[in-house]
């Protein structure tokens, strides 16, 4: 094989997958998926369960006891 032959076959090769990927994102975007973003911009739209407000809520809860504990070890150890 010679180097033309080498080169044409990796130009193919590129080509092919840089037309691929342009088609499947057309086809996303005309299907209204939104391809590797997932379903972040929906998720953000819907409202909350109460499962969720709950679970958000024992979320933000334990945070401030552990920004509370933080707080009070670094007082004790500036002492």
């Amino acid at each position: 094989m010679n180097v033309e032959s080498i080169l044409n076959m990796i130009m193919r090769r590129l080509v092919g997958r840089a037309v691929n990927s342009g088609v499947d994102a057309g086809l996303n975007a005309l299907s209204g998926r939104s391809g590797k973003r997932g379903r972040g911009v929906q998720a953000k739209n819907r409202p909350e369960t109460p499962a969720e407000a709950e679970e958000r809520a024992e979320r933000e809860r334990i945070r401030e006891m552990r920004q509370e504990r933080r707080a009070r070890r670094a007082q004790r150890d500036n002492r």
